[in-house]
């Protein structure tokens, strides 16, 4: 592998899961106290804050029922999850958190698992790692005699933690620690800095001479070293407030016996390395945590696997073709990457339309079309997902904000009824968002994505030609999709789709659930008879539905299904939606000042769309500046050394860059990448870019002392990734690969069967397990696998290559000790 193609190895994590609920919530004060407080959960990694719940109310067992998706863009030591009281003067009392190492993490792969929550207290909040040198040296004393003298160097530290928002004042301790001694030294205070210089040495007398006579404070002898050891402890200057414990890690003297000098990274431990509490002592919480990391090569070596997949559609037939292999070995896992890839180099709709025509011919009733969990909808499934989510945005997030935020009572179950509640009230105010909702849909097709119109349009024609007598069919093979699985799924969870922050309370929830319901079968009333309402087992819902059951409605519902899968190509204005991309809290830092001071920093909103970047000083009001898209001629990050905070980029315009603090490393790279992507084809955007500031009439980067002069570091080059679908087909056809991978002896087993339809002519052994996979063409089938197996195969020996070269040594800054080094 050469040199150039290990610099372009890239390693992307990231993680997904779902804070479920937790029980049995206690202080270490008694639970009585909890009883009057509200409850939050945090996501950090290591001590960064990247994710926070909503507040809910009063409960010891709290479920709060919120998935999290986010890209990682640092290392990491741990992925913790905290459990916050809200007490009546709005303190945030920290009950327990639950730490796993990220080498753990594939151990709760994909399952949700019911964690104790254990202590939080400062010994055990520790983040970041030390660069330390050890060496023995033989002295001679002033009698000529020889002892040994131990040097201990604090080169430097990496990746401290932020104290009260802000890069820490740390220094270190130095103590030689035995049995008979404790010999402490320390460093200057280094100000305002994450990642700490040191660079001092210090010097312990491990031994005495021979001829030492007189009385020392300690007492060592030769083949007491083996017992010594040297203990570095990290602190943050409290100045007038108490000293504040960062970390520790200990290195036996012992190391030495092999080697007279040790140079090494360690990763920073909690005091003691951390205390667990008895089982349930302060709770549990219920997690389901997925994290993945992806080594991805450089795009030429996925050319073979790339090219074998994307000329799927046009394989005969489609089931012997490399994507339709793929997902029939992994019908119970997501087909998402095969989708994004496929979508990316326009191949989706032919594939998906030859696959959906074999399904087809398999169905025998027009009323059961596309109801299964059949590879045809799973990949429509995922499509809608990938392309719709700025379609959802426009057509129901309006909506849904009302819905959510005005909070009016719907409930029309009378054994749900709260006292005081009026059912009729509660059915006006339901069927009111119903109109709205159904309103807001069938008035969408406008924004509707071709590729969807696309896919619907073949859908349509093809459940006509196999059910020519029915004619309704036309319509229910489009509204199972864009009713059923799309806009009513949409409506039930509206933060899975990003249409709100959170995962909605019980009443909105409710009220939700209720709405969706009655949306999905409005959709179907262009397949339905007015008096076949069997969807609906409760009677109160079938009673609220009868006000719906009019001929406009069904008229709408067509007229929408038609013009979302006409042959006719929608008009466009040439004027393109806009579109929010990001929204959220910053730090901007004033333009134009020339010093550093806190209150050069201003909260302000900032909003992206596919238009424009302004920032308000707060959410809703009017903006203090409005930036069109092409006016942006770069963003990239900016060194914690330009302002001393952390997580800052920069919006380089055409007069002055705009300096933003975003609220942590997952958010800062958000912001960066969707700033990057809505500008990426911007006319003169800039070659080069200054890493840090213009103050004191310098660029504190390249010294140059005009602010005019051009950047002094290239700009970072764009991944090949489509702004709205967000899609890195590198990425994904990796993840293609990990998939094959994974389910190599289903590929055995399908191979296997191919083999023996082919001799047998027919599946004459093991029937019931070759009847999982489709196989209409055994040779063709056969040769499609194999051609797999080579492509993975060669695959798998460029990532042990990889690996061998890039593996780092134990100690070193990418792979630090963890622990004692022995």
């Amino acid at each position: 592998m050469a040199e150039e193609d290990e610099a372009r190895i890239r390693v992307l994590q990231s993680l997904r899961g779902k804070i479920c609920d937790a029980k049995n919530l206690a202080s270490c004060s008694g639970s009585t106290r909890l009883r009057d407080a509200c409850t939050f959960c945090t996501i950090s990694l290591d001590q960064e804050e990247v994710y926070r719940t909503k507040v809910l109310e009063k409960s010891l067992s709290p479920f709060y029922g919120e998935d999290f998706y986010f890209e990682i863009p640092r290392p990491f030591q741990y992925l913790s999850f905290y459990v916050y009281a809200k007490t009546v003067f709005q303190r945030d009392l920290p009950i327990g958190k639950v730490s796993i190492r990220k080498e753990d993490l594939s151990q709760y792969s994909g399952k949700e698992h019911w964690h104790s929550l254990q202590p939080v207290d400062a010994n055990s909040e520790v983040q970041g790692k030390v660069h330390l040198e050890m060496r023995l040296n033989e002295v001679i004393t002033e009698n000529g005699s020889m002892c040994q003298q131990l040097l201990v160097q604090i080169i430097e530290c990496q990746g401290l933690p932020l104290v009260n928002g802000q890069s820490c004042d740390p220094y270190a301790t130095v103590s030689l620690v035995g049995p008979a001694r404790s010999d402490q030294k320390k460093t200057k205070v280094k100000k305002k800095t994450s990642d700490p210089q040191f660079g001092e040495t210090f010097h312990f007398e491990v031994t005495r001479s021979s001829s030492y006579t007189k009385k020392s404070q300690f007492q060592v002898e030769d083949e007491d070293i083996e017992k010594l050891e040297i203990k570095v402890d990290l602190w943050n200057n409290g100045n007038l407030a108490q000293d504040v414990f960062l970390g520790e890690t200990r290195v036996p003297v012992k190391i030495l016996r092999n080697d007279t000098c040790h140079r090494a990274w360690y990763l920073l431990q909690p005091k003691g390395n951390g205390k667990t509490s008895k089982v349930d002592e302060l709770g549990s919480l219920r997690l389901k945590v997925t994290y993945t990391e992806d080594n991805v090569l450089p795009s030429d070596y996925y050319t073979p696997l790339r090219t074998l997949l994307l000329k799927s559609p046009e394989v005969k037939p489609i089931s012997a073709s490399a994507a339709h292999i793929l997902g029939d070995i992994c019908r119970e896992r997501y087909v998402l990457p095969m989708v994004r890839l496929l979508l990316h180099h326009n191949c989706l709709v032919p594939f998906v339309s030859a696959v959906a025509a074999m399904e087809l011919d398999h169905t025998q009733e027009a009323n059961t079309i596309f109801r299964g969990n059949s590879l045809a909808t799973r990949c429509i499934d995922d499509m809608m997902k990938i392309v719709g989510r700025s379609y959802l945005t426009i057509t129901l997030k309006p909506v849904l904000d009302e819905i959510c935020e005005s909070n009016k009572s719907c409930e029309i179950d009378p054994m749900k009824l709260k006292e005081g509640d009026n059912v009729e009230a509660n059915k006006e105010n339901l069927q009111l968002y119903v109109q709205k909702v159904f309103s807001s849909i069938t008035q969408s097709s406008a924004s509707c994505p071709p590729v969807m119109c696309d896919v619907f349009r073949s859908l349509r024609q093809m459940a006509s030609r196999r059910f020519p007598d029915d004619p309704q069919v036309q319509y229910s093979a489009v509204s199972s999709f864009v009713f059923l699985r799309f806009f009513a799924v949409a409506v039930l969870s509206p933060h899975i789709f990003q249409l709100r922050p959170h995962h909605p309370d019980t009443d909105v929830t409710r009220t939700l659930t209720l709405i969706s319901k009655t949306i999905q079968t409005l959709g179907s009333l262009g397949s339905l008879s007015r008096n076949k309402l069997s969807s609906f087992k409760e009677s109160f819902m079938y009673d609220f539905f009868k006000s719906f059951q009019e001929d406009k409605y069904v008229e709408e519902v067509k007229k929408f299904l038609n013009e979302i899968s006409s042959n006719v190509s929608k008009e466009s204005s040439g004027i393109e939606d806009s579109v929010v991309l990001k929204e959220g809290e910053v730090q901007k830092r004033a333009q134009g000042r020339k010093r550093i001071g806190k209150k050069n920093f201003n909260k302000r909103w900032l909003c992206v769309t596919n238009r424009q970047l302004s920032y308000h000083k707060q959410r809703g009001k009017e903006p203090l500046n409005v930036i069109p898209v092409e006016h942006i001629l770069g963003v990239e990050k900016l060194d914690e050394s330009a302002f001393n905070r952390k997580n800052m980029f920069q919006v380089i315009l055409p007069e002055k860059p705009l300096y933003i603090q975003a609220s942590n490393c997952v958010e800062a790279r958000e912001w960066v990448e969707v700033i990057s992507q809505v500008s990426r084809c911007n006319e003169g955007r800039r070659s080069h870019f200054h890493p840090s500031a213009y103050l004191s009439s310098a660029w504190l980067c390249c010294k140059a002392t005009c602010e005019d002069q051009p950047g002094c570091k290239p700009c970072t080059m764009l991944t090949l990734a489509n702004l709205q679908l967000d899609i890195d087909c590198d990425r994904e056809t990796e993840r293609i690969f990990s998939l094959f991978s994974a389910n190599i002896s289903k590929l055995q087993k399908m191979e296997d069967a191919c083999a023996s339809i082919a001799v047998y002519q027919g599946p004459q052994k093991e029937q019931e397990e070759y009847s999982l996979f489709t196989i209409q063409d055994p040779k063709e089938t056969f040769q499609t696998i194999q051609q797999i197996r080579i492509v993975l195969e060669d695959l798998q020996n460029q990532h042990e290559a990889f690996k061998s070269v890039l593996t780092a040594k134990y100690g070193s800054q990418e792979n630090p000790i963890v622990g004692k080094a022995t």
